[in-house]
């Protein structure tokens, strides 16, 4: 490990450990030979401090286990799921509790996700503490105003995660050791707004290489929106307005424009995509961690792709049905989205099942018996991103976490809920035209039908049979749930979408029954607790 990066956050790592229970041992780690005070900095350090903030991001994507941050925010909802199969992929049931929302406060997404969000905000904590002070040595590239800035706005996202997944948390803005207590959720959110406000107008507007993969002011509004989206689930207050505004700005910034074609955003090459706003940068050499193809699909598919590793067994992040079953069949993303079909090698061979259909054609069916278990060849397979042929365990695509598509959906869910629905209208219209070139009128959508019900139809599904739920749900604008679904699939926004629209515990899917209210937070990780006796486990996981 760098001798730079180490001294940048031995002390965050020991507050990690002792109040995050972080699960990396560091006994045997001898940082003796350096500490804060003794450390010399040089010109640069302040960047290549701030990028270590930045590679904790890669988490979100690594799907070992099955534990990345964009894996656990999604199945968890109606969107997709992890069912085990012949090659395994029960793991101890975590991912069977997640679809059921029977995870408890030893469940290991939680624990991994808690351990991510808060090793990012105290990263950047520390990077903002040790370039503030004076004399700090700063190359001539570098400006200090905003490179803090940026810290705290990247802060301020892993903040948006915490009071997202877990309401009440720490919040902690200063380097310390001190056991720290909870936070009421709405302080979190009016701390997250304020350091954005703050931030906002110090960030660089341009949009370059420079700071591809970083935050500019235009990713930091995109962040306030979504934070402003939520925020009646955060407050018991809403935001459209502002929400509204902060999509304004984008839009009227000019810096974006819409891929023409859907898979723009998520190619290899994606830096290329005049669309996206905030990614996290991967390459398959010198920057990996994106490997979630390989839970997606089948091992037979190494061959399709001419792949270096094998996916893992029959692989398991699958579109749910009932979800698949909304998209019009001529919308091009449910083709961009899923994979579906007979499957074959490069050269055309048809590929074969290794498990329960073991010497059989392998056709992906958009069918399941449940949410338990199914057979191989059973499920969607979730492949949004482009794997190129030869690729590596780690693709080269960037991840997106805010693209201009989104920016779009949110001022149109803003007008539709302040009752400007013909102006939503036009803008999901916006968003459809590319879905649907050669269909160009089924594009247009109208603001009476952005009103209308969700094409979802919930219920329990046992042994492939539908018992349908007798209420419909969302209760309101059912229309515009289904397109932010067609649209941001896989995106990690359906937690919070089902949440807003207020049926992620009430509504079923496959297995998963109404659950309690309570889990529209997860647990704060048992040991964690444990640990720390300032913290007060969140109510009814106790």
């Amino acid at each position: 490990m760098n001798l730079r990066y180490i001294s940048g956050i031995v002390l965050s790592m020991t507050f990690l450990v002792t109040t995050f229970s972080a699960c990396t041992d560091l006994k045997e780690n001898i940082y003796s030979e350096i500490s804060e005070d003794s450390y010399q900095y040089s010109p640069g350090d302040a960047t290549r401090q701030l990028g270590a903030a930045y590679a904790n991001l890669k988490g979100w994507t690594d799907a070992g286990a099955g534990l990345g941050i964009s894996i656990a925010q999604a199945i968890s909802t109606d969107e997709a799921i992890f069912p085990a199969n012949g090659s395994g992929w029960d793991d101890g049931g975590n991912f069977r509790r997640m679809h059921q929302h029977k995870w408890d406060a030893t469940q290991a997404h939680v624990k991994r996700m808690w351990t991510l969000f808060y090793s990012g905000a105290i990263l950047c904590t520390n990077v903002i503490a040790v370039i503030e002070k004076d004399g700090f040595p700063f190359a001539a590239n570098e400006n200090k105003d905003q490179l803090i800035a940026e810290a705290r706005a990247l802060r301020a996202f892993y903040y948006w995660y915490i009071l997202d997944n877990f309401g009440d948390a720490p919040l902690v803005i200063t380097p310390s050791s001190d056991l720290p207590g909870t936070t009421p959720r709405k302080e979190i959110f009016n701390f997250v707004v304020k350091e954005l406000n703050e931030v906002i107008n110090i960030l660089p507007t341009e949009k370059s290489g420079s700071n591809y993969g970083r935050f500019n002011r235009w990713a930091a509004k995109a962040l306030l929106a979504n934070v402003y989206l939520n925020a009646e689930v955060y407050t018991g207050k809403p935001e459209w307005e502002a929400c509204s505004k902060e999509a304004d700005d984008i839009i009227a910034s000019g810096k974006y424009v819409l891929d023409p074609d859907y898979r723009g955003p998520f190619k290899t090459n994606n830096e290329r995509s005049g669309e996206n706003i905030f990614v996290i940068p991967f390459d398959e050499i010198f920057a990996q961690g994106f490997n979630y193809h390989l839970a997606a699909l089948h091992g037979a598919n190494q061959r399709t792709y001419n792949l270096q590793s094998s996916p893992w067994g029959a692989g398991a992040y699958k579109g749910t049905p009932q979800f698949v079953d909304t998209y019009d069949k001529d919308d091009d993303r449910l083709s961009a989205t899923w994979l579906s079909g007979p499957q074959y090698a490069a050269d055309g061979t048809p590929l074969l099942g290794s498990y329960d259909k073991m010497g059989q054609p392998l056709v992906f069916v958009n069918r399941m018996p449940d949410g338990i278990f199914t057979s191989e060849a059973e499920g969607l397979r979730y492949l949004k991103y482009e794997v190129k042929n030869g690729a590596r365990s780690s693709l080269s695509n960037d991840y997106v976490i805010f693209r201009y598509a989104q920016v779009l959906l949110m001022k149109a869910e803003c007008l539709l809920r302040m009752g400007r629905n013909d102006e939503a209208a036009k803008l999901v219209t916006q968003v459809r035209q590319r879905a649907f070139k050669n269909t160009p009128e089924k594009a247009v959508v109208t603001g009476q039908q952005l009103l209308g019900p969700s094409q979802y139809k919930y219920g329990l599904v046992k042994n492939y049979i539908l018992t349908p739920q007798t209420k419909a749900y969302p209760l309101q604008f059912g229309r515009l749930y289904d397109e932010l679904g067609w649209e941001l699939a896989g995106e990690t926004f359906r937690r919070r979408d089902m949440i807003r629209f207020g049926h992620y515990t009430k509504a079923e899917w496959l297995s998963h029954q109404a659950s309690e209210d309570f889990r529209a937070v997860y647990p704060i990780p048992q040991d964690v607790v444990n640990s720390n006796p300032n913290l007060h486990q969140n109510p009814n996981y106790k």
